[in-house]
């Protein structure tokens, strides 16, 4: 069988043909599917490289047709299927992609998308401000799984995002910042100053109870009445209040279960806490103050602000930042009354009260699985990074008081 040639004697691959009309190349072949599909090429060694990326993707088993799918198209898909994620978290998501993604490399091809293309986005991303280099994780989170999907799925070899983040922090030379627990006299000072100042006083008993439970925010604003057992002496965590403060969609409160099954635990009544529970109640009692705010079937929140809703956890944060802002101000003046050195608070949020928390319960209880459970912590790592850090003060502030005493010195 004679076999085809191009105009400059070149005999011709199966599939190929030299059209004199035009004097394009054009190689033709049946995807999996049975439909037969076309490119042309200029010259015989372009088309031939062409034809080279096709076998391997129809050996690799990628769907060459449907190459012209966009990001965009993947997102909708993955958003389409996916399941398992708590309702806030997906909305979060959805809300990330659509603000930050959607509009600046949604559109592109799935074919085209290249590691460097998302290196070059997510560079943007932090050049020009958009976006905080811890706070990129949450786009590379929902970005990976969406190229999970066009991965799994035979769309493309390999998952474009893989390292991209990683690389993105060496190169600004970027440490996952430490949260770090009050001092046990910052801590004092805290409250302290909480209980003698008239304006704050009302914040105490909520700051008493997460520095005395380890809650988180979510955790102490979803906390229900229903969920306190005075008599047995013991608090069930089982739900979050998550509040949405998002472009698209408004503001929002939605009631969820914990991300884990360790999230959801029982935590014993200290003293301090009973007493504090007490004093919000015997509050809210003297202000006549109700809560008929009801979220996913649920109103009896026991912190409640002055129009009986439940505490918005930005609001809670602007709190403490307001209560150690006064707090410095007030020592400032104090210390150079005193001609002393000021004992200023250092800047921190909600989650270092849980921090502080856990620090405290390290100090005093060597039982990791214990504090594991009461802190709901998923990974013991966690606990365990916390642990090391608290025993390793104890043991410097241990060994100092040592210093003289063992009779060493010659």
């Amino acid at each position: 069988m004679q076999r085809r040639k191009d105009n400059k004697g070149r005999v011709l691959k199966d599939g190929e043909v030299y059209r004199k009309s035009d004097g394009l190349y054009m190689y033709r072949w049946t995807a999996k599917n049975g439909k037969r599909h076309t490119i042309y090429d200029a010259t015989l060694e372009g088309l031939r490289e062409k034809e080279e990326k096709i076998q391997r993707d129809l050996a690799d088993g990628i769907r060459i047709p449907e190459c012209s799918l966009t990001l965009n198209d993947l997102f909708e898909l993955w958003r389409k299927n996916k399941v398992g994620l708590k309702e806030h978290t997906f909305a979060n998501y959805v809300y990330i992609y659509n603000r930050f993604v959607r509009d600046e490399i949604g559109m592109m091809k799935l074919k085209d998308i290249r590691k460097s293309d998302i290196l070059s986005y997510y560079n943007g991303i932090v050049r020009n401000g958009k976006m905080a280099l811890n706070t990129l994780e949450t786009i590379q989170n929902v970005l990976h799984q969406v190229f999970a999907v066009a991965v799994d799925d035979e769309y493309i070899r390999v998952n474009p995002t893989d390292g991209v983040l990683t690389a993105i922090k060496a190169a600004h030379q970027y440490e996952t910042p430490k949260r770090h627990a009050l001092t046990l006299p910052q801590q004092q000072a805290f409250l302290n100053f909480i209980k003698k100042t008239p304006k704050f006083q009302h914040w105490l008993p909520m700051f008493t109870f997460m520095l005395g439970t380890g809650c988180r925010i979510s955790e102490t604003v979803g906390l229900c009445w229903g969920d306190i057992d005075f008599e047995s002496g013991f608090i069930t965590i089982q739900h979050n209040l998550v509040y949405h403060d998002h472009e698209v969609g408004g503001c929002y409160f939605t009631m969820s279960t914990p991300k884990t099954a360790t999230g959801k635990r029982a935590i014993p009544i200290l003293p301090e806490v009973r007493k504090a529970l007490e004093q919000e109640r015997a509050n809210q009692q003297e202000l006549e103050l109700v809560c008929e705010y009801e979220i996913d079937g649920i109103s009896d929140f026991v912190f409640l602000n002055r129009f009986g809703q439940p505490q918005n956890p930005q609001t809670v944060n602007r709190a403490i930042k307001r209560i150690s802002v006064a707090y410095n101000e007030a020592e400032l003046e104090k210390a150079e009354k005193e001609k002393r050195e000021p004992q200023l608070l250092p800047p921190f949020s909600c989650h270092n009260l849980r921090h502080t928390f856990c620090t405290r319960l390290c100090e005093n209880e060597t039982n990791l699985k214990i504090i594991q459970d009461i802190m709901g912590h998923r990974d013991i790592s966690t606990t365990m990074e916390i642990y090391a850090e608290a025993t390793k003060e104890a043991k410097a502030h241990s060994f100092a008081n040592l210093n003289g005493k063992l009779g060493i010195s010659v």
